[in-house]
């Protein structure tokens, strides 16, 4: 079919009767259908079963240090924990702390803590400033701006390019602005659109001039290892681009293995520079007297090293590509050439972007809605929820099945046609 533009009134219309009929076919089916967010599906969570028998009774307890992991200490987590983690995010195992269970968890109580005390360098605590503001890249995490707006965090767009974030806005904004304290960066495969960032932007967000001596980079590295091709695509180290340009304390990197083993039972990390990490123990010292260290050894002892870890990836990998290539293929087939949406063909991660015509994107999720297909909300991947276009979906696919998601994505592009008509046809 030809660009929906190029088409008449009359064959609009008639175009219209066409897909309604088609949707109300699937609206009589009384499906449900869940893509609102991504979580890893049975088979994933299947491979790190084997995980729960890496300590039995008859296993030494022991970390490699000697120290008994069912009991208290380890504030920064076991020193096998450190050195296979700290390998992924290509830090020494100097420079990373082994939490919990979440990444989202610490950065919150990062952010809380800087808001309670300051960061490394800062003057006063951020809630003693008059306004505090946050630059979020968008499309992005919603959780991310969601710990912004619960401490009342201005938060400030910044539009995502197809290399990461757009610098020339970053920098003019950062240097003029003192009250600007940091930006959200998921700088690999990002979410929702599966861009990584190029070596200029790393580069660029390292050296640049800021107003505020404490500006922090919340670097969010959760797909470090979600590799969807054997051609993965390369980030540069930001630690080390910061160390080089003179700020090695402007950056805090968080990841975790919840899509790697088990949501909400994985293991966090926090890496940063070392005089980071010592100011950051000081002050987990009150908080804790230390993380669930068994899980750190069971994901050590499950993973064995780096290479291990990352074996895991390719099998996981299989599970989720299939899945991903479904949504391509359907969003090419029944989308293409019809000038009404572009999508994002990420390399990994968890996520594909859609974006729909301007205005229609709330409507489209609506629309699907009722027919049973569940997305995350519309305006969901910008700061307060609020998408300036209302064009963005965020497409999540690892959880359903691949017949689920087939028919899931055909009702979302049906609606993504009739929703264009009508706004061609200027109709509700």
């Amino acid at each position: 079919m030809n660009d929906f533009q190029s088409l008449t009134e009359t064959e609009l219309h008639e175009l219209n009767l066409n897909l309604q009929t088609k949707y109300e076919a699937f609206k009589s089916q009384n499906l449900k259908l869940d893509m609102s967010r991504g979580k890893p599906c049975v088979e994933q969570l299947d491979l790190s079963r084997g995980m729960l028998d890496s300590v039995k009774a008859e296993d030494s307890f022991k970390s490699e240090d000697g120290a008994d992991t069912r009991n208290y200490g380890g504030l920064d987590g076991i020193p096998e924990a450190k050195k296979l983690f700290a390998e992924m995010l290509e830090v020494s195992a100097k420079e990373i702390i082994i939490g919990g269970s979440s990444s989202l968890t610490m950065m919150h109580d990062t952010l809380s803590r800087a808001m309670l005390h300051g960061v490394k360098g800062s003057e006063k605590p951020w809630s003693k400033l008059p306004v505090v503001k946050f630059l979020c890249p968008s499309p992005g995490y919603d959780r991310h701006f969601a710990i912004c707006e619960l401490f009342n965090m201005e938060m400030i767009l910044i539009d995502m390019k197809h290399d990461g974030p757009d610098m020339d806005q970053i920098e003019r904004l950062v240097a003029a602005d003192n009250s600007i304290k940091g930006i959200w960066c998921v700088p690999k495969y990002s979410n929702p659109e599966g861009v990584t960032y190029s070596d200029e932007v790393v580069d660029r967000l390292a050296k640049m001039s800021c107003g505020a001596a404490d500006f922090t980079i919340i670097w969010d590295d959760a797909y470090c290892v979600h590799h969807l091709t054997d051609t993965p695509d390369p980030l540069k180290n930001i630690l080390e681009a910061c160390k080089a340009a003179g700020h090695p304390n402007r950056v805090l990197m968080f990841s975790s293995t919840s899509k790697i083993s088990f949501a909400g039972a994985g293991v966090a990390m926090l890496a940063a520079s070392e005089d980071n990490i010592t100011f950051i123990k000081k002050q987990l010292s009150v908080q804790t007297i230390g993380p669930d260290k068994i899980n750190q050894l069971r994901h050590v002892r499950f993973y064995k090293d780096l290479a291990g870890l990352n074996t895991h990836m390719v099998k996981q990998a299989a599970i989720i590509k299939p899945k991903f290539d479904t949504v391509l293929r359907i969003l090419d087939s029944e989308l293409s050439g019809k000038k009404i949406a572009t999508w994002s063909k990420p390399n990994g991660g968890y996520f594909i972007s859609l974006n729909t015509l301007e205005g229609c994107a709330a409507a489209v999720v609506k629309m699907a809605a009722e027919a049973g297909v569940t997305l995350t909300n519309a305006g969901a991947t910008y700061p307060y929820g609020k998408d300036p276009q209302d064009r963005n979906i965020r497409i999540a696919p690892t959880f359903p099945t691949v017949a689920e998601m087939e028919k899931a994505i055909e009702i979302l592009c049906l609606c993504v046609q009739i929703i264009s008509v009508r706004k061609f046809l200027k109709v509700n």
